[in-house]
């Protein structure tokens, strides 16, 4: 790994926004997550991020999901969420 190039994300610039929308496509050749916020009150979400990426880093990112949703219930007990 190239010394100069630091891995790390830049917390101090990263934005966090709420999501509880997330819509996924697919073509032969990615995979597109849309994030959004949604309201009871209508029937439509307001879109604010796609992440683009290809299928062996979503699958990656199913794995990690699903590692990090048994360990946040080991931790936490089942989400209460729907």
């Amino acid at each position: 790994m190239d010394p100069k190039v630091d891995p790390s994300p830049k917390v101090d610039r990263l934005e966090g926004k709420y999501a509880n929308h997330l819509a996924v496509g697919y073509n032969a050749y990615e995979f597109i997550f849309d994030f959004g916020q949604s309201y009871s009150e209508d029937s439509h979400a307001d879109l604010y991020t796609r992440i683009i990426t290809c299928p062996a880093h979503a699958k990656q990112l199913l794995k990690i999901l699903k590692e990090s949703v048994a360990q946040y219930e080991k931790e936490f007990g089942p989400c209460a969420c729907n």
